[in-house]
């Protein structure tokens, strides 16, 4: 009976432990609703939720609770992603129908990787500040991942559609069952059939991909002949009280698309500047819509090998992703050298400039007529990085004409709309769940600011950033490799200690210290705009990584073939043997 009783009591205190409330004193809030900063407040979290909200003041604090001081710091809402793709994993083999490399990567393992990739994906979403996702356009098996990952509250919330069904279906695509992201869609039984297909997998929303083909026709002849279809999609996930989202880049479709009471635009408006009816027409209908800025450049710079990742990308993406990336520089296919010569012809350089300025001055009216804006970067396709490219998105999003307060409603409260989630989420008020990020600078001054993160809160449980990606021997190594491509100085000596050794095998030091390591290596960046290492053969072997490379772009032109061996200790590389 007495050993019963220890249990219970022991129990009881870990219940108490685990419930014990969470107080962040003396920060400042961020209200993204009223767009104001509240000064010097005390935040209660308990449970899950923001229990209460004080002026701060001389307040005794629970002998069990966890005390968090937010002097000088700054309390906003988490962040919200509204358009992503976990199919997809930002690599260069994602995406075979826009650029076909299955015989350097079958698609079947680029789908396998992206299901075992996708918590850690979650992971550096939540790293950056985003405490929820939504993924517009997914496969039954990510439905699947999503409903099994959704028991770790200490992941961001996702929120996901089934396969796209769309008017056309790339080749590429068919055939793949419960891996395959389309569902073609060519008749009203169709329509009907393929949303009660989705049904027993519990999607969140519906998602149209509106392609219109252009013909002799012209644009809104082609826009028309798939109406009824729009119709009838948006009519019969309305029945099964699901949202309906639509890729519609083309104003007529977009306009289509909405007066058929579609809920959710996941692209901009870019072959024609928007009109005034167009923009009354989305505020009444109260639709959302995503810009997606950056998304179409990052796939231009990828093909025309213009890619230009910064520090902030090299540090916070998945490093395999970005790598492969750079693979197009040494990939022995017809097309690659063909794509570059296209994208940097002048008219392409034109038609891009052309398009992206649309983009803007169309997000600048939408904004400033009252048509609700959030945030989203089209994240997983070619170029454009899960997490990292979010940062790009809202500063193109202050450079279209924005203001800050602007985007940060876009970021939150705005995104929290898209699934009627507003009185759950997206602002700092009692009642809401405690997904925020405390902030060490004023995100109102700079979005600079966002990336200035103190800690997380996620469904209340207060987390490190520094802690949510494991820091392993490859990644180090793979991080360094990435930013020694970008010629990123910065980026490339991070993973490295500040006494690391680099020597030539098996002990000639040729060089010490982190300092030494800037003053060559930006020397050499400097000299060898073209310098690219392949990577040709890794063996990881505990805290031993073996990279066997091969580096073009040196002055001679030769290249350049190595075997590296990087010793890593506490997180950081501390020597490096070459062995040529």
């Amino acid at each position: 009976m007495k050993k019963l009783l220890f249990i219970l009591f022991a129990a009881g205190l870990c219940s108490v432990s685990m419930h014990s409330q969470t107080f962040i004193k003396n920060v400042t809030i961020v209200d993204v609703v009223n767009k104001k900063l509240i000064p010097v407040q005390t935040v209660t979290i308990s449970k899950d939720v923001i229990a209460d909200i004080q002026p701060a003041g001389k307040k005794v604090f629970p002998s069990n609770a966890v005390v968090i001081d937010g002097t000088g710091k700054y309390l906003m809402p988490g962040m919200t992603d509204a358009h992503v793709h976990f199919f997809q994993s930002g690599g260069l083999y994602t995406r075979p129908d826009a650029l076909d490399l299955r015989k350097f990567v079958p698609y079947n393992k680029e789908i396998e990787k992206g299901h075992q990739n996708m918590k850690a994906l979650l992971n550096r979403y939540l790293k950056t500040g985003i405490t929820s996702v939504i993924d517009v356009g997914s496969t039954y098996n990510f439905l699947k991942l999503r409903d099994s990952l959704s028991e770790n509250r200490l992941l961001p919330s996702v929120y996901m559609t089934g396969p796209l069904l769309t008017t056309y279906e790339p080749q590429v695509f068919m055939g793949l069952k419960n891996d395959e992201p389309f569902r073609l869609v060519s008749t009203i039984e169709d329509a009907k059939k393929a949303i009660n297909e989705q049904l027993p997998y519990r999607p969140d929303f519906i998602k149209i991909w509106y392609i219109v083909s252009l013909g002799k026709e012209g644009v809104e002849a082609a826009a028309r002949k798939y109406e009824p279809l729009i119709k009838e999609i948006i009519q019969e996930a309305h029945k099964n009280n699901l949202k309906v989202a639509v890729h519609a880049t083309e104003r007529i479709a977009a306009q289509i698309a909405v007066e058929n009471g579609c809920d959710f635009l996941v692209h901009n408006i870019e072959d024609e500047v928007v009109s005034d009816s167009f923009v009354q027409l989305l505020k009444s209908g109260k639709v959302i819509l995503s810009p997606t800025l950056t998304v179409m450049d990052n796939y231009y710079n990828t093909f025309r090998q213009n890619i230009n990742y910064n520090t902030y990308d090299l540090k916070s993406s998945d490093p395999e992703a970005i790598g492969s990336i750079y693979d197009i520089k040494h990939l022995s296919n017809a097309v690659i050298p063909v794509l570059k010569q296209r994208f940097d012809q002048p008219q392409m350089k034109t038609r891009i400039s052309r398009t992206d300025s649309i983009r803007k001055v169309n997000l600048k009216k939408l904004a400033d007529g009252g048509v609700a804006i959030a945030a989203g970067t089209d994240a997983g396709n070619i170029g454009t990085q899960h997490a990292s490219s979010f940062q790009n998105e809202l500063k193109a999003m202050q450079e279209s004409g924005l203001s800050i307060w602007q985007v940060l409603q876009s970021a939150t409260i705005n995104s929290a709309k898209i699934l009627n989630k507003e009185m759950m989420s997206g602002s700092i008020i009692k009642g809401k769940i405690a997904d925020m990020i405390l902030l060490n600078e004023d995100p109102t001054k700079s979005l600079e600011n966002l990336t200035a993160i103190n800690k997380i809160f996620k469904n209340g449980n207060a987390l490190d950033p520094g802690s949510l990606i494991p820091i392993t021997p490859e990644l180090l190594v793979q991080q360094q490799l990435n930013a020694y491509n970008a010629r990123n100085i910065e980026a490339f000596l991070e993973p490295y200690s500040d006494d690391v050794e680099i020597y030539t095998f098996p002990n000639t030091l040729i060089s010490k210290g982190k300092e030494g390591m800037r003053k060559s290596y930006t020397e050499m960046f400097n000299k060898m705009p073209g310098l690219h290492c392949e990577l040709k053969g890794r063996i990881v072997q505990g805290n031993v990584v073996i990279d066997r490379e091969s580096v073009s772009g040196m002055i001679s032109n030769a290249k350049v073939e190595a075997t590296a061996v990087y010793e890593i200790k506490n997180h950081k590389i501390i020597k490096v043997y070459f062995i040529k």
